[in-house]
C-alpha cells in the first residue's frame, strides 16, 4: 500500500510551465508503476502519462512532447513537467500507482487527492 500526495499546481498563463510532484509514503515507489491523469468537472478522467518500474514512459497523443514524466525513487517522488500549457490543459491532475502497470493503465491502483492546474 502507498499513500500519494500531489502538489505544484497553480494558475498560469498560456505558454507557461509548471512542475507537478507526487510524494509517496508508506512504501517505496521503486516497485510501482506510476501515472498521471487529469479530469475536469463533467468530463471523464483521462490519462496523461505513465512510467514503469524501469523508467520506460508512455504519453497520450495530446501531450505532443509538451509534458515529461519522471521519477526519483530515492526521494519517493513522481514528477510531471508541464510546458507550453494551453487553456485546454486546465484540469485537476492526479497521480496513481500500482505494482501492476496494467492496473494503472486501467485507471486503478492507489490515487492521490489531486492538484489543480488552471491555464488562462
Amino acid at each position: 500500500h502507498v499513500q500519494l500526495v500531489e502538489s505544484g499546481g497553480g494558475s498560469v498563463q498560456a505558454g507557461g510551465s509548471l512542475r507537478l510532484s507526487c510524494s509517496a509514503s508508506g512504501n517505496s515507489i521503486r516497485s510501482y508503476c506510476m501515472g498521471w491523469f487529469r479530469q475536469n468537472p463533467g468530463k471523464e478522467r483521462e490519462g496523461v502519462a505513465r512510467i514503469d518500474h524501469g523508467g520506460s514512459t508512455t504519453y497520450e497523443d495530446f501531450v505532443k512532447g509538451r509534458f515529461t514524466i519522471s521519477r526519483d525513487n530515492a526521494k519517493n517522488i513522481l514528477y510531471l513537467q508541464l510546458t507550453s500549457l494551453a487553456p485546454e490543459d486546465t484540469a485537476m491532475y492526479y497521480c496513481a500507482a500500482h505494482q501492476d502497470c496494467k492496473v494503472v493503465a486501467g485507471f486503478g491502483g492507489y490515487w492521490g487527492q489531486g492538484t489543480q492546474v488552471t491555464v488562462s
